[in-house]
Order: structure tokens, then C-alpha cells, then sequence
């Protein structure tokens, strides 16, 4: 895959800087974007309007050589990095090899991103470097319009999702209820059990992830609770699950809510509510509408229903109490918004659709698809059924 990056030299001249430095492990995404090298260590690359170049370590080197998008790949040993060590000691040492690769390729000033190591922007400025953090978001604005092959990424990791979240399911719908609380196998089926069981569904599925929601009752009123302890009948059950592609690096992402037993009045009014809001955000989902306007339309199903909202009350502490989604792809969080002020979306976008509803007296509930903006509206990547009530 090769990057469109004419806006970043765009932005490049109107700055008047010579290039962009990235200064990070690829598990930046900048990194990863930019330089298209995978390695643990943080290393330099360096983006220019006439190519990309890499400084790596020398144990990087050779692998750099093969798999980087770069049109050359330096090591340390090239800007005799052992004998200005023993002159200078290790970090005077990197900041002159560092400043002598930029010095290579005619590079005086450079744009960074906006979370760049504080102590290489020092040393670099002090060795006559002009460094400035970018005022804009520039190459993740670039890479939240997906190319085909990107999007193929995410729906892989998508359909891994969809495996992991029926596990999860299957072990809900399957629990025997004793005492009000849900069991697998005589014992209480935990937060923790559900977990374990997606996780290694992942694996399986070539995907991993840090964490992941199955959170019930009033954990659930919380969105971004991970929920912990037993899991309790008739209580609305979030499983929210955003892994990531071990090979490709691409993320999914995908919320269900479940219940086993007898849900309240309230969770199924709500639940038919927040599934009313996912179909009007969806049918707002095109190039030139706005994430705002998706957003809104998600919104607008709530407080007609005398709900409320962050939109209509910015001090709520229940209700719609997040925004409606999120771009997906080498971040789980990252351009566009889908909220107030989301800007226009842009075919190749991949964003969720999440409304939800939350209130430590009822529990919480919510629905999250993943879509792609296409020419002419989206596509729905995710295959999985929405139904509230299992087993």
C-alpha cells in the first residue's frame, strides 16, 4: 500500500518546514502509517516531499531494508555512532547521528507530530534543528480515508469480532440462572470468564487486545467500565470488544447487549430506543453529511422520547452520555468524530455507530456497528444479529 501524502507536502510548503520526523515504535500509528515498518523500539523516519527515510538501530537494519516503505534505511553505524558514544555519551551521541541523517538529505527544519519525545526536540533545536509540532492533523486526517486494502483489513478483523462476540454469547445464553445470578459449569459466570472466553477466541482468529468490556447492572451505567464479578439474570449485560489484527495491526470494533432471563420494562424501552437511534444515525451515514449530523440524528430519537442528552444538557450525568462513534483503523479511537462538531465524512472513512442509554438505577444499554462511508452511503461491516434477550 502506498499513501496519498500530497496534503502532508501541501502542508509542508505552507509552513515552509523540509520535512516530517516521526520519532516513536510502530506502535504509534503515525510511525506505522508513515514509515510502514513494524518494530518495538521507538526509531526515527523522516518524510520528505522528495521520499521517506529511515534512521533504525543496526539490530532493525536488515529487516528495515526488506519491509519498510522507505527509499533508504540508515543505521546508527553510519554516522559513527561507537565513536561518538565514547565522546559524548549515549544521548549527545543519538542527537548528532540524528542530526547528521537529517543534515544527509538537505533537512533543516521539521514538523512533528503533536506527541513528540520532548528530549529529541530539545537536542535536535539544540544542534541548530528548527522542530515544530504540526498545528494540524495532517497525517491522521490522511489515513482516516481508508484505501481498499485497508478497509479489507478491518473487515477481516471485524469478522474475528463477530466470532469472539458470539463465544460470549453462546456462554450467556447457555448459563444456568441460581439466585438471581448466572452459572456455567457450577459455578457463577463471571465478567472475567466472558472475558477469558473472547480473548482466546481471538487469538485463535489471529487478533489479540488489551482490554474489553463485559460489564453488567450498574457497571454497565458507566460506558467505559470493564465490569468485573458475577453476572446477574434479568440485568442488561455490555460486551463491547475492539481487538486488533496481529498481523495487519487493524482494529475492529463492536458492542451487543445481552440479557438472560427478564429484563425490566425500562431496559426494553430503552433497548428498542437505542436500536431506533442506531438505524437514524446509520441512514444519516454518507460523503458530505457531517459527523455532527449523525450525531444528531441519534440525539434527536432520545430527546423526543423526553430522554436526556449531552447535546440538549452538557451536565448530564445520565442518559446519551457519549458521542455516537469514532473512525476505526491503526487506532480503536481516532478521526473522524462522530459527535458535536464531527466534521465531514469523506468516502473510505471507517467509523462505529453507538448509541446507548446509562443510569446506575436501570443498568446501560448499547448497540455499536461498524460502517465504511462509501460514494453514495455506507456499508455495514458488521454481520451480527441485534437481540436483546438470549437463551
Amino acid at each position: 500500500m502506498q499513501p496519498d501524502f500530497s496534503a502532508l507536502d501541501d502542508y509542508l510548503a505552507d509552513v515552509d518546514a523540509d520535512g516530517y520526523l516521526v520519532d516513536a515504535a510502530s506502535d504509534d500509528s503515525t510511525q506505522r502509517y508513515v514509515s510502514g515498518f513494524d518494530a518495538p523500539d521507538p526509531f526515527f523516519t523522516l518524510y520528505t516531499p522528495d521520499g521517506t527515510y529511515l534512521l533504525v538501530s543496526g539490530l532493525e537494519y536488515g529487516r528495515a531494508k526488506k519491509e519498510a516503505r522507505a527509499d533508504e534505511v540508515r543505521r546508527g553505524s553510519d554516522f559513527d555512532m561507537r565513536e561518538k558514544m565514547q565522546e559524548y555519551g549515549r544521548y549527545e551521541a543519538e542527537a548528532r547521528a540524528r542530526a547528521e541523517f537529517l543534515a544527509e538529505y538537505d533537512v533543516e527544519s521539521v514538523v512533528t507530530p503533536r506527541r513528540f519525545p520532548l528530549g529529541s526536540a530539545d537536542e535536535l533545536r539544540d544542534l541548530g534543528v528548527d522542530v515544530e509540532a504540526e498545528t494540524e492533523d495532517v497525517v491522521t486526517t490522511i489515513r482516516a480515508v481508508k484505501q481498499d486494502e485497508e478497509i479489507e483489513h478491518v473487515r477481516q478483523a471485524q469478522k474475528a469480532n463477530e466470532r469472539a462476540m458470539q463465544a460470549a454469547e453462546e456462554l450467556v445464553a447457555d448459563a444456568d440462572v441460581v439466585d438471581g445470578v448466572l452459572h456455567h459449569e457450577d459455578e457463577p459466570l463471571t465478567s472475567e470468564r466472558v472475558k477469558e472466553e473472547i480473548e482466546v477466541t481471538l487469538l485463535r482468529e489471529g487478533c489479540a487486545l488489551d482490554e474489553t468490556i463485559v460489564a453488567c447492572g450498574t457497571d454497565a451505567a458507566d460506558p467505559h467500565n470493564r465490569g468485573s464479578g458475577p453476572l446477574d439474570a434479568n440485568e442488561p449485560i455490555i460486551v463491547d470488544i475492539f481487538p486488533r489484527n496481529k498481523a495487519t495491526k487493524y482494529h475492529a470494533d463492536m458492542t451487543r447487549t445481552f440479557c438472560k432471563g427478564d429484563p425490566s420494562e425500562t431496559v426494553r424501552e430503552w433497548y428498542d430506543l437505542t436500536h431506533e437511534a442506531l438505524d437514524a444515525a446509520l441512514a444519516a451515514v454518507e460523503p458530505g453529511a457531517t459527523g455532527e449530523d449523525v450525531h444528531d440524528a441519534a440525539c434527536d430519537v432520545y430527546e423526543d422520547a423526553g430522554l436526556p442528552t449531552l447535546r440538549d444538557d452538557p451536565t448530564t450525568e445520565t442518559g446519551y452520555i457519549h458521542s455516537t462513534g469514532h473512525g476505526v483503523g491503526l487506532d480503536v479511537h481516532e478521526l473522524p468524530h462522530v459527535s458535536t462538531n464531527g466534521a465531514e465524512l469523506k468516502a473510505g472513512h471507517v467509523i462505529t455507530v453507538e448509541p446507548g442509554l446509562y443510569d446506575p438505577d436501570v443498568g446501560g444499554v448499547r448497540i455499536e456497528d461498524l460502517v465504511v462511508v462509501t460514494e453514495d452511503g455506507y456499508e455495514n461491516l458488521t454481520d451480527y444479529p441485534i437481540e436483546l434477550v438470549v437463551g
